[in-house]
């Protein structure tokens, strides 16, 4: 049975998940939100095809894992007659002529390491959303796929027939296969794939070497830092939400989106993550990203953009695709586009706040950049007090949803502490005034005065998980009683056991069903604010442990502690960041 035990392989340019048994079987090309030329995974209507399998005749077991620090996998296959074989699986990336070697390109090295263990070569992509198989030519000593808007090289020491016929054949030495663009390999592809892993290795060990982390978690907090610097696209800045579309939230539901697009809000919450284990390029990269975008200017922001800066993400239905483990629909693009999510205008300005105060960036924020954000904030002060779909993306109401209003209040709030960093003392009195106006009132609406806590929405009842970041975003204390009921009204109504719901409201789908694993991040680092830090350490083991056996994870989880949803989830990678930079104890512990 197909499950979400998978590993990413990607270097900012390229993105590919690969299952327990070595098969790529998610990979877009040319880019994260292209054609999904690998796309085993959502299960083609055509048939077989759609991966990139090496596959060991009689296997019998197969081991896995990630070599320490890299993005770099290595697959063991053992057969049933002592016969084992080593595959090792990257994307290229290394520092190269003053810029980052990342090409369009997957690696795989091929080991024997026992007996005579007996292979095919499967490399099977499709196009058109698996609709068909593409043209296939070939030459001495490689073979050409025509995928749409792109051409597929593979140059390998492996005999051509072998990987055109898909022949078995035993693996007695090292050998070595590059897929990427249709170019002339230049020199022995041995040498160059090896070559190329030990470039690879080195750049991932040394980003993660200047990585700030925390003393406990370490290795967990490595992976998802890695995790979510492969869902970057470099070639804009963009951070993808997810690599897949249409994974679904929960068994046969119809809870199916596409979140290869960048949504403002999550990418911010990738920023401030990475940045606080030091990784400020992501930050840097990502701003361009927003100054590039056509509608910046004028401060009036969608929620999510394509990965090019493209702002109509038509959502249609793929009938070519039956589904995760058949569960359609598939879908392409995302009606959010359409949506108003008042939160994203607080996202963009936490996104940006660090580019003022950090000495160590090239090109800190100066009153240019600040100017430029000042309309965001003109945006947020007008619209605080306005209906609107809200982070959970409602698809058939509008409602004052506190979180959106709090995010308002943000922007406001770090316009005023950015201005007088910058001693523009007018306009720190300006947006000081504003988010003291909005404070006021969000206070006034927001809590509901019976219970002592904060609710979902301006006048309602409801509780959701988003309210557990206020005191985060210092729109309350974490001390303040009204915080602390609402932590402990939240940990009533929201959990089961050792994880949240986002809300419990039917939506416009029906009930929720699965938790959604930020959620459960945000309630562990809420638990540790209020005091009840030890509540909140175990609670954050027992959820490590729901990991994949690579130590990714989707964005939801069923109470039987099934993984669920798009794959690898930015969100959940950056509450396990979070929590694990609040829990864990001091570097000072360690001597």
């Amino acid at each position: 049975m197909t499950t979400l035990d998978l590993g990413i392989i990607g270097n900012g340019s390229i993105a590919a998940l690969v299952d327990a048994r070595a098969r790529i079987v998610w990979a877009c090309v040319p880019a994260f939100d292209g054609d999904p030329t690998f796309c085993a995974l959502l299960s083609p209507t055509a048939g077989d095809g759609g991966d990139y399998t090496i596959e060991l005749q009689d296997c019998v077991a197969a081991e896995q894992q990630y070599l320490p620090n890299t993005a770099i996998l290595r697959t063991v296959l053992r057969d049933g007659n002592g016969g084992a074989v080593e595959i090792t699986d990257f994307a290229p990336r290394w520092r190269q002529h003053d810029r980052f070697f990342r090409p369009v390109m997957l690696m795989r090295r091929l080991r024997p390491l026992s007996g005579s263990p007996r292979i095919r070569v499967l490399l099977r992509p499709l196009a058109d959303y698996g609709a068909r198989v593409p043209e296939i030519t070939w030459g001495s000593n490689h073979v050409r796929y025509l995928v749409p808007g792109f051409t597929l090289r593979l140059t390998s020491d492996v005999p051509v027939r072998m990987v055109r016929d898909a022949l078995p054949f035993v693996l007695d030495r090292d050998m070595h296969l590059v897929l990427g663009p249709d170019e002339t390999l230049t020199q022995p592809v041995g040498p160059y794939v090896r070559l190329a892993e030990e470039r690879t290795l080195e750049y991932w060990r040394e980003w993660t070497r200047y990585l700030s982390i925390p003393l406990e978690w370490q290795e967990a907090v490595i992976r998802s830092a890695i995790t979510l610097k492969l869902c970057q696209y470099e070639d804009t800045g963009a951070i993808v939400a997810a690599i897949t579309t249409s994974i679904p939230e929960a068994p046969h539901t119809v809870r199916n989106w596409d979140y290869r697009y960048c949504w403002l809000r999550d990418a911010a919450f990738v920023v401030r993550a990475l940045n606080r284990l030091g990784a400020t390029r992501t930050m840097e990269d990502y701003l361009r990203y927003l100054s590039n975008l056509a509608t910046f200017e004028s401060g009036a922001l969608q929620p999510l953009y394509g990965i090019g800066f493209e702002t109509e993400l038509a959502e249609e239905e793929v009938p070519s695709l039956a589904g995760y483990r058949g569960m359609g629909p598939v879908r392409r693009g995302n009606l959010a586009w359409l949506q108003k999510q008042h939160d994203v205008y607080g996202s963009v300005v936490l996104a940006s706040t660090q580019l003022f105060f950090d000495q160590r960036l090239y090109r800190p924020g100066d009153a240019t950049s600040f100017a430029r954000l000042e309309p965001v904030g003109e945006r947020a002060y007008e619209l605080y007090e306005q209906p609107d779909a809200g982070l959970w993306e409602f698809r058939g109401r509008a409602e004052t949803h506190t979180y959106s209003a709090a995010m308002c209040w943000a922007a406001c709030d770090r316009l005023a502490k950015i201005a007088l960093h910058l001693d523009l003392p007018e306009r720190a009195a300006l947006w000081s005034t504003r988010a003291d106006r909005m404070h006021v009132r969000i206070m006034d609406a927001a809590l509901d005065d019976e219970r002592g806590h904060f609710v979902d929405t301006f006048g309602g009842h409801r509780l959701d998980a988003s309210l557990l970041l206020l005191a985060d975003l210092g729109f309350v204390a974490a001390d303040d009683p009204r915080f602390i009921a609402t932590v402990e009204a939240i940990g009533r109504e929201l959990k089961r056991g050792d994880a949240l719901f986002r809300y419990t409201a039917a939506d416009d789908f029906g009930v929720p069903e699965t938790s959604f694993t930020i959620c459960t991040f945000w309630y562990i680092d809420a638990l540790a604010a209020i005091g009840r830090m030890d509540e909140a350490r175990g609670m954050f083991e027992r959820l490590l442990a729901k990991r994949n056996p690579l130590g990714l994870l989707s964005e939801d989880l069923s109470f039987e502690d099934e993984a669920w949803g798009n794959f690898p989830q930015t969100y959940s990678h950056v509450g396990l960041i979070i929590a694990a930079m609040r829990l864990s104890r001091p570097w000072r512990d360690a001597v």
